[in-house]
């Protein structure tokens, strides 16, 4: 070839790229090279190339989860190539922001898109980056981009909530410190009043609240208020907007470090305010203490008039918390010394204290009203009316200071106790009578995360009636019903080779879709020392048997079925039920049998109906409702202290372990022997139980047993960081059985819960015990003593409990509880910290319940300790309330 020849041959160009390459670059994933592909596409090639993109993003949405590598590698590629190829704004930031696009990466491939977008119109640019910012999911991800498009565009910069987030977190990325970072932004004018306003919190803001470092968020805004950059009047303004609006205390802190960093005047406070008013009254404690302290300063200034101080107090003095409380009686006495002549305004807010749970608080509004009140008849008057809130401890002295209208009109009638109506379970509806009906509620079950006992059980004996009827049928109805499960599509069958759960099992074999492979044991040996183990793998068997026997000899319905939505089974039901299959000639499933039993309500009247049944199964219900079938005691012992490697403990704690059920090990399946073997407070729990009252319904008549073995949960609530262990606790209350010592013990450790939620629900099923008339006020006083004692429960936690329960109206009832606690308290058995919180408890009950019983020990010699504790005031006005109900029993 001649030198002329190679030189042509050397500047003959590169053949065009296709659509066909673009497609191949974005199924090989490489994002880079698509602008230089993309750039000499005209108009017409783009529309097709569009068409085809569109269908391989069909084709990555269909495809299952083991292509996920695959849609990893082509998402960011296939975001790139269709924002070049589409026309419309609205139509780029929909495909660039599309949620299947970004779900393994969140990231947009930013450097990318510029390329292929830069050469546009700056006004579709603008819109492009105000569609983006307007998508709430993904607008946070994408602000680089945005930030760039508004560059490109010249337009006005959006400042959505995920713009702010987006702005926020790029900021304090940039690895120069904050301060000098928002001086170069050239959106902090913008975006820094935006930070006030967002739906959330922006969480830029949240991590650190230094208000004197400048490489944080509040003294850097205070810095670029103080040097003009930005306007302090919007940030202060921001701020109190914010602050007013509410919200948990976290979220509210770093608003309040901002507010600190900016130092308001004194100018500054006055013409706020109103706003400091509203947040004293309404505000979280941390955000009220704030503002009050501030209202203090602007009162202290004289800037601060009686009309808005009285209106201020009267919200202050009605909240809970004692030292806001405190504060503002302070504050208002020192407005009332310096000014006496605003006596009529803010006296008479005083009577909000009057009611104030706290007698300490009582005490010192009633001690301010007497240094300041005047011979003006109507506050006088005002006051007295409001007086009749006092505690009887501060009546005499209110009396002596209002006059007789001061003192309480006399009891006509005798103090009554409320609790809760007494539950009544509901009975259980009636299985679906029709395969739609079935279907509709098979469905709904599958499809549902809250299916509840009667959900279950109707959806089982329904499946098992129609395919004792007419299983083709059946089969036919399910299908279109369930054609979302996994387990259907060929496909995915493979991955079927053990039982499906719940009632998936028996749909599948009503189908005929069997497992693949041979199916595991219902439940790994390794999991045996866990108490959810017994109740799974005995629902499971009931389940797992129903499927067998569909697809050899169908049951025509199931004996287990129960008669009230706890799980309970009536014990006439269950003979009428065996007396049918009697007639049918039909043979009980005994995992079915086995469960009925352990629901059947204990009633021995019915023993001789089922002896008379003639069968060996109506003897062994006969036999279980008398002695066979009663639940084994359970043991109470102190657990030493656990001390662990990685440096925690679990302190001594109270604890009950169950004997061995020998009647459930020698006749029933094996599938329920986990359910006989004894079990100690050695035994973990691996498990969070799944649906709680669905399990508790395999053994509903043996709270005592689900009691035992649960305690180990609600140790863990009150001792470490554990939630939720208190949840079976309410339903144990409204469940059969006795209610004995492991069903006490269990509601004594959740009142002492770390969490507001646990201690709730053991108030309930303590007002639930107490309406049946299953409480033994006496045993879970002591109970509450010894769990105190060891340190189990601390005193201000149930404190808060029982002062929960007694606010019910359950004076009587939380009264009685607290009178068995007491005494270790009081003679140094217990820990006495707390004790303060617990006698005044003790006495608002006494009070109000007019009881007369003796006083508990100790209480004389503590009341007479002398001093001003609230140990001692509160053991002193015990001590009163208990002599004066003596002393005046009719008058109750």
């Amino acid at each position: 070839m001649t030198a002329t020849a190679t030189a042509t041959a050397t500047a003959t160009p590169a053949p065009a790229a296709t659509t066909a390459d673009v497609l191949a670059a974005v199924r090989a994933g490489r994002t880079a090279r698509l602008p230089a592909l993309l750039q000499p596409l005209q108009p017409a090639e783009r529309r097709v190339l569009l068409t085809e993109l569109k269908e391989l993003r069909r084709e990555l949405r269909a495809s299952r989860w083991e292509r996920w590598r695959e849609r990893d590698l082509m998402s960011p590629a296939l975001a790139v190539a269709g924002a070049a190829c589409t026309t419309g704004a609205a139509a780029a930031a929909a495909w660039i922001g599309a949620a299947d696009l970004r779900r393994w990466r969140p990231q947009p491939p930013t450097a990318a898109l510029l390329d292929v977008l830069s050469g546009r119109d700056p006004q579709w640019l603008g819109k492009l980056a105000h569609r983006l910012a307007d998508r709430p999911t993904t607008a946070e991800q994408d602000y680089p981009l945005i930030s760039a498009l508004v560059r490109l565009a010249g337009c006005e910069t959006p400042t959505t909530d995920g713009c702010v987030e987006g702005w926020a977190a790029a900021v304090a990325a940039t690895g120069s410190p904050l301060v000098d970072a928002l001086r170069r932004d050239p959106h902090v004018t913008a975006f820094a009043p935006r930070l006030f306003e967002t739906a959330e919190p922006v969480r830029a803001l949240e991590r650190r609240w230094e208000t004197a470092d400048h490489n944080q968020w509040p003294g850097a805004l205070a810095v670029l208020a103080d040097e003009g950059c930005l306007d302090r009047a919007a940030l202060l303004d921001g701020c109190t907007a914010r602050l007013l609006r509410g919200g948990k205390p976290a979220h509210l802190k770093p608003y309040q470090a901002i507010l600190e960093a900016l130092r308001p005047t004194a100018e500054e406070e006055r013409e706020r305010a109103a706003d400091w008013i509203a947040m004293a009254a309404d505000a979280p404690s941390a955000v009220a203490g704030t503002a009050q302290q501030t209202l203090a300063r602007v009162a202290a200034a004289g800037h601060l008039t009686p009309r808005m101080l009285a209106e201020m107090s009267g919200a202050v003095l009605f909240r809970t918390e004692k030292k806001l409380v405190r504060a503002q009686l302070v504050l208002i006495g020192k407005e009332l010394t310096r000014d006496p002549s605003a006596a009529p305004e803010l006296l008479p807010e005083l009577g909000e204290a009057f009611g104030h749970s706290d007698t300490d608080i009582q005490e010192r509004a009633l001690k301010l009203a007497a240094a300041h009140l005047t011979d003006d008849p109507v506050l006088r008057d005002e006051l007295a009316d409001r007086a009749q809130l006092l505690s009887p401890l501060h009546r005499a002295r209110a009396v002596e200071l209002l006059g007789a209208a001061a003192a309480p009109a006399a009891a006509t009638a005798p103090y009554e106790e409320i609790l809760p109506p007494v539950p009544v379970p509901a009975p259980l509806a009636p299985s679906p009578r029709t395969v739609a009906e079935t279907v509709e509620l098979l469905a709904a079950v599958v499809n549902s995360r809250t299916a509840g006992v009667e959900e279950f059980e109707r959806a089982l004996d329904a499946l098992v009636r129609h395919s004792h009827r007419d299983r083709a049928a059946l089969a036919q109805a399910l299908r279109p019903a369930l054609a979302g499960r996994w387990w259907l599509d060929p496909e995915q069958s493979r991955y079927y080779t053990q039982e499906l759960p719940g009632l998936e099992h028996v749909a599948a074999a009503i189908m005929d879709m069997p497992p693949t492979a041979e199916a595991q044991p219902a439940l790994a040996s390794w999991r045996a020392d866990c108490h959810h183990t017994g109740l799974h793998s005995a629902l499971h068997a009931r389940v797992s048997e129903a499927a067998h026997r569909i697809m050899t000899r169908p049951l025509p319905f199931l004996l287990a079925t129960p008669t009230v939505e706890t799980g309970t089974l009536d014990a006439r039901v269950l003979v009428a039920r065996l007396a049918e299959y009697g007639r049918l000639g039909e043979d009980p499933a005994p995992a079915d049998f086995a469960q009925a039993l352990l629901r059947v309500r204990r009633d021995p009247a019915v023993a001789p109906q089922a002896a008379a049944l003639g069968t060996p199964e109506g003897d062994r219900l006969a036999a279980w409702l008398g002695a066979a079938g009663q639940p084994v005691p359970v043991t109470r012992r102190t657990a030493p202290t656990v001390q662990y490697r990685w440096g925690g403990r679990t302190p001594a704690r109270l604890v009950m372990d169950t004997a061995q059920r020998t009647t459930v090990l020698r006749e029933f399946p094996p599938p329920f022997h986990e359910l006989a073997r004894a079990r100690t407070a050695d035994d973990r729990c691996w498990d969070g139980g799944g649906d709680t009252a669905l399990l508790l319904s395999v053994l509903p008549e043996d709270r005592e047993t689900l009691a035992a073995w649960g305690l180990p949960a609600v140790i863990a609530d009150a001792v470490h960081e554990g939630r939720a262990g208190s949840a079976q606790l309410p339903l144990l209350a409204a469940a059969g059985g006795p209610a004995g010592p492991a069903l006490h013990l269990a509601v004594a450790t959740a009142l002492g819960a770390r969490h507001p939620e646990d201690r709730l629900r053991a108030v309930d099923t303590l007002l639930t015990l107490a309406a049946r008339g299953d409480l033994d006020a006496v045993r879970l006083g002591g109970d509450l003593a010894d769990l105190i004692g060891l340190g189990t429960v601390k005193p201000n936690r149930l404190a808060d409990s029982l002062r929960t329960a007694a606010a019910t109206g359950a004076y009587a009832t939380t009264w009685a509880v607290l009178s068995a606690a007491l005494p270790a308290l009081l003679t140094g058995t217990a820990d006495p910290r707390g004790a303060g919180d617990l006698l005044a408890t003790a006495a608002e009950c006494a009070e109000q319940c007019a009881a007369t019983s003796p006083q508990p020990a100790g209480l004389a010699d503590t009341a007479a300790r002398g001093g001003r504790s609230r140990l001692v005031t509160q053991a002193a006005r015990l001590r009163d309330a208990l002599h004066r109900n003596a002393q005046t029993p009719a008058a109750h």
